[in-house]
C-alpha cells in the first residue's frame, strides 16, 4: 500500500506567462487552449506572445461549453483538435478549469491552468465540481492529479471583474473554518494534519489585504495586496484542498458552509449569486451552528466591510426557502464532514439565527 500527494507548482506575476515555454516544453510541443470565451480573449495576447518563437505551438482556442458538466467534457474529449494536442491549457474560472480536469484525466494528457480570475482555488486542486444540465450540483470528480503547473498572471487578474475577486474572498474565507470543523474529531495522519494546519494561514491575508485588493482590482492595478489575495484564494486554499481531499477514502475539504451553498442551488433566485458569495454566508451559519459566536461576529464585520452577505435577503433568499435549502444540503457529502451528528432542525435554526443577527449589522 502507498499513496501519492501532489502539491501544485505555480508561477505568479505580470509577466509569468514568459515561463510557459520553459516549463511546458518537457511535456510536448503542441497545446490546445480550452476555456471561457471572455477568459480566452483576455489571455490570448499574452499566451501568443509567450510561445512566439518557442518550441510550443498553440493549435487552437476552444470554448469549454459554458458549464462544468460531463456532457461538455465529453464534447471536448470527442473533438479531434483536443485529441491531437500534446497538452491542455485550461484558461478561465472554476467551471472551465473543472471541465478540463475531466478531459485531461480521460485523455491522459499533461494539463496546465491559467486562471484569469481569482474567484476560487480550482486552478490548482485535484477535485472538480460537476453540475447537472439544470445547473444543480451533481457530484465531485477526482482527477489523477492537480494541474502540472499554474500560471497566475496578475495583470489579467487585475483586469477581471472585481465582483469575482470579491466572491473569491468569500469562498476562501471558508477554508480554515470548514477544514478545522471537519477534522476536529478525526485522527489525522501526516497529509491531513498538514492540510488542517495550513488552513490556519488562509483567513488572515483576506482580512488584512482584502479591502485594498478589491479597491486595486476596481482600478485595474496589479498591486502587492491584489497578488497576496490572489495567491491566498488560488494557491493557499488549493494546497489545503489537495491535502484534505482523498477521494472516497477521506474528505475534510469543506463542511456546512458549502452544504449551504449546494442547498441554495435549488432556489431559482439564488442562482444569480456567485458561489463564493453564498458560501461566505454559509460559513457564518457554520459558526452559528457550532456556537463560535465571537468568531462569527468578527467575520460578519469583515463581510460588512467589503459587502459580503450578512443576511438571507442579500442573496434573495427568504425564510420560506430554508426547508428546501436544508433538505438539499443534507444530501451532499459536506453534510457528514462534521465532528458530531448533523441535525436538520438545528441547521435551519442556525440559518435563521445568522439571518437575524446579520440584519442588525
Amino acid at each position: 500500500m502507498y499513496y501519492t500527494s501532489f502539491l501544485p507548482d505555480y508561477s505568479v506575476g505580470e509577466d509569468c506567462y514568459d515561463a510557459v515555454p520553459k516549463i511546458a516544453k518537457q511535456y510536448g510541443k503542441t497545446a490546445v487552449v480550452i476555456g471561457g470565451k471572455t477568459a480566452m480573449s483576455k489571455a490570448k495576447p499574452y499566451l501568443d506572445e509567450a510561445v512566439k518563437d518557442s518550441e510550443i505551438e498553440i493549435i487552437d482556442y476552444i470554448w469549454y461549453g459554458g458549464d462544468s458538466s460531463y456532457e461538455n467534457a465529453q464534447m471536448l474529449i470527442d473533438n479531434p483538435v483536443v485529441q491531437k494536442a500534446d497538452m491542455i491549457f485550461a484558461v478561465g474560472g472554476g467551471r472551465a478549469v473543472d471541465t478540463c480536469k475531466v478531459v485531461f484525466t480521460k485523455l491522459d494528457k499533461p494539463f496546465f491552468t491559467f486562471p484569469t480570475v481569482a474567484s476560487n482555488c480550482a486552478a490548482c486542486t485535484a477535485i472538480a465540481v460537476i453540475y447537472n444540465a439544470d445547473g444543480t450540483f451533481k457530484e465531485y470528480f477526482y482527477p489523477k492529479c492537480p494541474s502540472y503547473h499554474t500560471f497566475i498572471n496578475t495583470r489579467i487578474i487585475a483586469d477581471s471583474p472585481d465582483s469575482l475577486l470579491w466572491a473569491g474572498i468569500g469562498d476562501a474565507l471558508s477554508k480554515e473554518y470548514e477544514v478545522l470543523f471537519a477534522t476536529r474529531a478525526e485522527e489525522l495522519f501526516h497529509t491531513t494534519l498538514l492540510g488542517a494546519q495550513l488552513s490556519k494561514a488562509c483567513t488572515a491575508p483576506l482580512i488584512d489585504f482584502g479591502a485594498k485588493a478589491l479597491e486595486d482590482c476596481k482600478a485595474n492595478k496589479a498591486s502587492y495586496e491584489l497578488e497576496q489575495v490572489a495567491l491566498d484564494i488560488i494557491i493557499s486554499t488549493g494546497i489545503v484542498s489537495n491535502l484534505t481531499s482523498g477521494g472516497e477514502k477521506y474528505y475534510y475539504n469543506s463542511s456546512l458552509g458549502h452544504a449551504f451553498y449546494y442547498g441554495s442551488t435549488v432556489i431559482p433566485k439564488a442562482e444569480k449569486h456567485l458561489h463564493g458569495e453564498v458560501v461566505s454566508f454559509g460559513v457564518l451559519c457554520l459558526l452559528t451552528y457550532d456556537n463560535q459566536l465571537e468568531e462569527r461576529e468578527r467575520i460578519m464585520k469583515f463581510h460588512k466591510t467589503i459587502g459580503l452577505p450578512t443576511c438571507l435577503a442579500d442573496m434573495e433568499i427568504t425564510e420560506e426557502d430554508i426547508p428546501a435549502i436544508v433538505e438539499k444540503a443534507s444530501t451532499v457529502r459536506e453534510w457528514t464532514c462534521v465532528p458530531y451528528a448533523t441535525d436538520k432542525d438545528k441547521f435551519a435554526k442556525a440559518i435563521l439565527e445568522t439571518d437575524k443577527v446579520g440584519k442588525t449589522f
